[in-house]
């Protein structure tokens, strides 16, 4: 092989391939002097004539038939075996779903760190309220808020989520100096309410003990990013997930509302797809890692929530 001209091989095939040294030149991007030279140059190491002249036309030889069959199937090899390597590359991407507040929240600030050790994949992340449909749509995995309760796939939890009202450090100062009974706290509050937390306010006072009659909330959010943010910037009380505010409480712009009442702990974050997709190497991998993940994420609100002398009581999904 090392005696093989291939640039010599790759003039001649356009030459016997097009019947002309002008229009392989064309096609080559190369003068018609360089054709006949590097066609020259593999009669040489042949030792035989690879054309004949007829009026304007390069005709093939019998020997140089033999070859160009021999670098036709060589070269149609090395096509295939480009083109599988293109497909091959395309496949090499990682796709996930994911609740959009915990995209947004939790994921983005960490999927760079997943990318990083994994340099030769291509990641996308699609964040979607609506659950993957795995049979039409072209994902991977699901990272999903919910019950749990997905038939027919792979349904792993992840995490738990701890629901518990939060606000501003002084719109809470605002609420204290009124009065120190929570039931007349909230009735004086704003609260804001996120629609898409599977446990609400009436959920929560109720495994509280706290009766507070005729709630009015003047905001409902259907992402828990607005929630959150409207109470870091003193618009009220937020009833959302210790998980998405994390950030918040460690830098002091939110705390709990009332730290003496139990925070209403569940399993709340999923990650789901069909068995067949954890064969895949990348989403076994990517599974591990935001396992990993969200273990250390979920004992640090803990341990901080405790420090704030948060409790916890367990809640089941509902049948």
């Amino acid at each position: 092989m090392r005696d093989i001209n291939l640039k010599a091989t790759e003039y001649f095939e356009a030459a016997a391939r097009l019947g002309t040294i002008t229009k392989a030149a064309k096609e080559l991007g190369v003068s018609p002097s360089a054709v006949s030279q590097q066609i020259s140059r593999l009669e040489g190491q042949f030792g035989v004539k690879l054309f004949r002249r007829e009026k304007r036309r390069m005709i093939l030889t019998l020997d140089g038939d033999t070859l160009f069959q021999t670098i036709t199937q060589a070269f149609a090899a090395l096509r295939n075996a480009s083109s599988a390597i293109g497909r091959q590359k395309d496949l090499r991407s990682l796709t996930i779903r994911v609740s959009p507040s915990f995209g947004v929240r939790w994921l983005g600030p960490r999927i760079a760190t997943f990318a990083a050790a994994n340099p030769d994949w291509a990641i996308r992340i699609d964040a979607a309220p609506e659950f993957t449909s795995f049979e039409t749509e072209a994902i991977d995995l699901d990272l999903r808020y919910g019950w749990g309760d997905w038939a027919g796939l792979t349904v792993e939890p992840l995490m738990n989520d701890l629901v518990l009202p939060v606000c501003s450090p002084a719109y809470l100062e605002k609420l204290r100096s009124c009065t120190d009974s929570v039931a007349e706290q909230i009735r004086n509050a704003q609260l804001i309410d996120s629609v898409k937390v599977l446990y609400r306010w009436d959920t929560w006072l109720a495994a509280n003990q706290v009766e507070v009659d005729n709630l009015v909330y003047p905001f409902r959010f259907d992402r828990s990013s607005m929630a959150i943010e409207m109470a870091k910037q003193g618009g009220g009380i937020a009833l959302d997930s210790a998980m998405l505010c994390l950030g918040e409480i460690e830098r002091g712009e939110l705390v709990p509302f009332a730290p003496a009442l139990s925070a209403i702990d569940f399993v709340g974050y999923w990650l789901v797809c069909p068995t067949r997709h954890l064969n895949r190497r990348i989403v076994d991998r990517f599974a591990d890692w935001i396992t990993a993940e969200a273990e250390a994420h979920q004992t640090r609100v803990r341990t901080l929530l405790e420090e704030f002398g948060c409790s916890f009581v367990r809640a089941e999904p509902p049948i």
